[in-house]
């Protein structure tokens, strides 16, 4: 059903992130509101993209910043300074006419508390985004907005007024509403904070077949697991964007400890084929996967050679060598014929967190354990092979 109604957006190409690809382009933002207290900085010089036929989750604690990021990208505010840029439009610099007119024909906005207008029956409310537009000829919206009704199952409910139904029927009617133009961008702000676990896995089972039609959908929330099951994590803390590749190789931190990590970082790319840290040298870093693949290379007295490990997207290598303060004890080398893309994370700043966060300590510790144990075994196999191969020799 859903297919059907936005059958045009249906065979999109898959997610390229690029910045030619991308549907919304944050940069520099600053929101800085003024307070009887001082000045309160909601966003502090946010930089990102959101990409065609995206689902992204917008994480953080309360008063991170992610009700403002959304209100920047949908109009309703201004940054204090920076660029906000949708779909080749700069929408901090319309006015307020053209914002509306501009919201109404590009954006779907879903609200926690639905605000839907009371006086209108569900079907009237789906209808007025195309009142307000000239997109869908006027013999057609109630059609539509039916068509709208009976894809987020409340046709039974078209002629209800939205204090006669539910809280879920209200949000999925919210949904349609917020889908009557069409618009590419879906931008929903806690839209299952108010619903029971049944009803919100609805309401994601709806996003996620919106996506599939190449809508991009950027939703804040503050439940995680819903997070999880996104395309992509945004995770703010303090008004600032926490880099990605800390979020998920090192979950186990705080979202201060988290940020403190992102303003340390040094990002680093290494091409197809090069060592990265060779074995036998020294190590000065924690290396995180952006994106790329490694192998993991243990390199035997005689030249012999066994990849004992392949790392991607997520997972990091080096810490062996910064917990023991020895040369390193294997090789790592670029896999594959795409670039390794690292963000690195200094010896002296990684052990000063491991110190001071000890669910990291313990799992750090417990992978650098694995990892001497996994080369231990692939010397040994590397010593018993060169053994049997020197007996061949001498047999023949």
């Amino acid at each position: 059903m859903i297919k059907d109604l936005f059958r045009k957006r249906q065979n999109s190409p898959d997610i390229s992130y690029s910045d030619h690809n991308a549907a919304i382009k944050m940069r520099n933002i600053v929101k800085t509101y003024e307070t009887p207290v001082g000045d309160f900085h909601a966003l502090r010089g946010v930089d990102v993209d959101f990409y065609r036929g995206e689902f992204v989750g917008v994480v953080g604690k309360s008063g991170s910043g992610k009700s403002t990021l959304v209100n920047m990208i949908t109009g309703i505010d201004r940054p204090t300074s920076g660029t906000v840029e949708v779909g080749g439009t700069f929408v901090h610099n319309l006015n307020e006419s053209r914002m509306a007119r501009w919201r109404g024909e590009n954006l779907g906005i879903v609200f926690q508390f639905f605000q839907l207008l009371p006086m209108l029956s569900l079907l009237e409310n789906v209808m007025l985004p195309m009142d307000l537009s000239s997109k869908y000829p006027y013999a057609e919206r109630e059609t539509r907005a039916m068509e709208l009704l009976k894809m987020v199952g409340l046709e039974k409910y078209a002629n209800k007024m939205p204090a006669a139904v539910s809280g879920g029927q209200q949000q999925t009617a919210a949904i349609a509403r917020a889908l009557a133009n069409d618009p590419p961008l879906l931008l929903a702000d806690e839209p299952t904070g108010n619903l029971d676990f049944r009803t919100a896995a609805h309401v994601f089972e709806i996003f996620e077949e919106l996506v599939s039609t190449g809508k991009t959908i950027v939703m804040v929330t503050h439940d995680p697991v819903l997070a999880q099951q996104t395309s992509r994590i945004l995770l703010l803390s303090d008004g600032e964007v926490i880099n990605e590749a800390i979020a998920t190789a090192l979950p186990m931190l705080s979202h201060p400890q988290m940020l403190q990590a992102t303003h340390q970082l040094t990002p680093k790319t290494f091409q197809p084929g090069e060592i990265v840290i060779r074995q036998g040298a020294s190590n000065e870093s924690l290396f995180i996967i952006q994106q790329g693949t490694a192998n993991i290379v243990v390199e035997g007295k005689n030249g012999e050679t066994m990849q004992v490990n392949h790392l991607s997207k997520g997972e990091y290598f080096g810490e062996v060598e910064l917990l023991s303060n020895h040369p390193a004890i294997a090789s790592v080398r670029v896999g594959g014929d795409s670039p390794l893309e690292t963000v690195m994370l200094g010896a002296r700043n990684f052990l000063n967190l491991n110190n001071e966060a000890p669910p990291l300590r313990e799992a750090v510790a417990q992978v650098s354990q694995d990892r001497i144990s996994e080369n231990r075994v692939f010397a040994e196999k590397i010593v018993k092979s060169k053994g049997k191969l020197n007996a061949k020799a001498a047999l023949a």
